[in-house]
């Protein structure tokens, strides 16, 4: 998920003359293929052997929903297929917190706000209160920035006040609250629901793990760097098996000022620098208001963003954790899995062009019976950075202080630096540079390791990275999808295979003259799948199915964002299909699914971005001429009570 500036997007790696990329990727995973049965040999096990063939597993459920037409880049409203409905959950502003006032696009102030649902949301979590239970749950859900210019009336960044960016800071963070599905399959969110809280960027945040107490955290307002109020743009996320929730911290980049003016010799500005911090002053203009915005008055307030941060959303008391162990980068989710000897990994993209892929392995084991005391695994343990190798294999580099490049010489003199300055640390170790990593989710089912790779149109362009096997298109416009298999499918080992999954864009648009506008789709035939531009989330439902939500369909294939399913394995491997259309200048966020695939939740980001307050190109959810337009969550189900996928 990215801001509005984000979303428009030399040694290369060619092809035989005549060969395409496809047939490229076609032909090396075809021989892999190949060597991986004849490994298997006669003497496989537990696959079912038939006159001397060796017969697969069954394949993953391909769907039976009749997928819609992508639809224009502008829609008034969401569509979906048919025995498929939506309803309208939670909105920007609904009260979440008892006694809150309703919302009143007139009378926006932090006090209400605080205490109201906030602005742009994205990653959505369900959190049952009962184990395994589908009814009824916590939804917890962030929110990544503002649209200020869909606040306000004739809003101007350089008239802003202290009472609008007071606004703006209680909207972002994250919100909790109770949800239930009724007798008759209706969902609800419950207003007075004593679980329902607000984190807001004025929440105090415990800072946790090796970099707490660094210098470069501690600030005029906060000399121990132990603690920061509050946590901005949180984007994707992930939930942990003790019941938390995982908020990721991604371009908050966005909101300091004036790097530029900080002395060249001083090493705060380069870091700031290699991190995007604007020379000048931001967008926003929070620096006039706030001093901690502007880096020549505080200079280290913005080491304290770009964090993982826990969240309990079961105990409304309780203080949300940064966990420094797990890298400082703008972060894209935050995905936990369980290796076969209790150790925990956790997946994590840095969304950024020629930015890098990492995963953090816990150094203790995960015991349920420890509850949420299983928090600790997360401050203690090793972040590894991704190389990806062109034969297909690829290593996962420890960033440990002292080893390799990562020396004092070097400026990383504790591994707090190293973890403050992740970025640096991937450069020096020779890690791949990718295509802005998404969402990285495993699949329960086949066990794999499925990247979203959104969109990079530098890739090749003068005086940026070439084209590499893991990025093999120039110019890339509408994504790619990495699936990644782990060494014995451990999420805590080392070494991997990966081959490219998905080639996004549209087919019927493919021209030969343009290589940029080649797509693949995991070998099945183009001319049967849906058009896709931009993954952004991912999610899998039961069957091992993997759900593709987009960001940037519009600039990407000309279409609008979407909700897309593709199977993984079998027959239908690759077979893209559109699900759901969203709202008009949104983004679609999530998915998340029930544990019974009835119900799946969907947030609908920035509907009506590319408007004003008082000029909108739409007022969805409302549709009423005296509201702006809100983002929102929304849950889909199947009229007849279906699992979601079903026709």
């Amino acid at each position: 998920m990215t801001t509005r500036s984000d979303r428009e997007e030399v040694t290369t790696h060619e092809a035989p003359a005549g060969e395409t990329i496809s047939q490229v990727i076609e032909r090396r995973m075809n021989r892999r293929s190949f060597l991986q049965f004849a490994a298997l040999g006669a003497a496989a096990v537990g696959l079912g052997q038939v006159a001397g063939k060796v017969t697969l597993a069954a394949p993953a459920a391909a769907s039976g929903f009749d997928a819609i037409d992508p639809v224009g880049t502008f829609s008034a409203k969401p569509v979906l297929p048919q025995n498929y409905t939506s309803t309208m959950l939670v909105r920007w502003g609904d009260p979440v917190v008892k006694g809150a006032p309703a919302f009143d696009p007139k009378k926006l102030t932090k006090a209400a706000q605080e205490q109201q649902f906030g602005y742009n949301c994205d990653f959505v979590g369900f959190v049952p209160l009962k184990e395994g239970a589908s009814d009824t749950g916590l939804l917890v859900v962030n929110h990544e920035y503002t649209n200020p210019e869909l606040m306000w009336k004739g809003y101007k960044a350089s008239k802003t006040t202290k009472d609008m960016v007071d606004v703006e800071l209680a909207a972002h963070g994250v919100s909790v609250v109770e949800v239930q599905r009724g007798s008759n399959g209706a969902w609800k969110y419950l207003p007075d629901s004593k679980y329902n809280r607000r984190i807001t960027a004025y929440t105090p945040v415990k800072i946790s793990g090796p970099a707490a107490g660094n210098d470069l955290l501690k600030t005029k307002a906060e000399p121990t760097g132990t603690t920061v109020l509050g946590t901005l743009n949180n984007c994707a996320g992930g939930k942990t098996p003790w019941g938390t929730i995982l908020t990721a911290e991604e371009n908050f980049h966005q909101y300091f000022a004036n790097v530029d003016q900080l002395d060249d010799k001083d090493p705060v500005k380069a870091l700031h620098k290699r991190y995007g911090l604007p020379g000048k002053g931001t967008e926003r203009n929070w620096e006039s208001v706030y001093e901690r915005f502007d880096v020549t008055k505080e200079p280290n307030e913005a080491f304290r963003f770009g964090w993982i941060v826990e969240v309990d959303p079961s105990d409304p008391n309780s203080t949300p954790v940064k966990h420094t162990a797990l890298g400082r980068f703008k972060h894209e989710a935050a995905t936990i899995s369980i290796g076969p000897k209790g150790q925990l990994a956790a997946y994590l993209g840095d969304d950024e062009r020629f930015e890098y892929v990492y995963k953090f392995v816990s150094k203790g084991t995960y015991d349920k019976a420890k509850g949420k005391a299983n928090s600790a695994l997360l401050s203690d343990g090793t972040l590894y950075v991704a190389k990806f190798n062109d034969d297909g294999t690829g290593q996962w580099i420890p960033l440990v202080q002292g080893q390799g490049q990562l020396t004092e010489k070097n400026g990383f003199k504790t591994q707090a630096d190293v973890l403050i300055k992740t970025r640096l640390a991937g450069d020096l170790v020779g890690a791949t540079k990718m295509d802005r990593p998404e969402d990285m989710e495993l699949n329960p089912v086949n066990k794999k390791v499925y990247l979203a790779l959104t969109n990079n149109t530098q890739r090749g362009t003068e005086g940026k990275p070439g084209t590499d096997a893991a990025n093999p298109r120039a110019v890339n416009r509408a994504g790619h999808i990495i699936e990644l298999t782990e060494a014995g499918d451990d999420p805590a080992a080392t070494k991997f295979d990966w081959e490219i999954f998905l080639l996004c864009g549209d087919p019927a648009k493919e021209d030969a003259a343009k290589p940029e506008t080649e797509t693949y789709f995991a070998g099945y035939d183009k001319t049967k799948v849906s058009p896709i531009g931009a993954p952004d989330n991912v999610a899998f439902d039961n069957e091992g199915n993997l759900w593709i939500a987009t960001d940037g369909a519009p600039s990407a294939i000309k279409y609008n964002d979407a909700l897309h399913l593709v199977p993984t394995e079998g027959r239908e491997r690759g077979h893209v299909q559109q699900f759901f259309s969203t709202a008009g200048g949104s983004e679609v966020c999530g998915p998340e699914f029930t544990p019974d695939n009835k119900a799946l939740f969907l947030a609908i980001q920035h509907p009506g971005e590319g408007g004003l307050f008082d000029q909108p190109t739409t007022r969805w959810p409302d549709n009423n001429r005296n509201l702006p337009p809100r983002p929102s969550v929304i849950v889909i189900t199947h009229k007849q009570g279906k699992v979601i996928g079903e026709a």
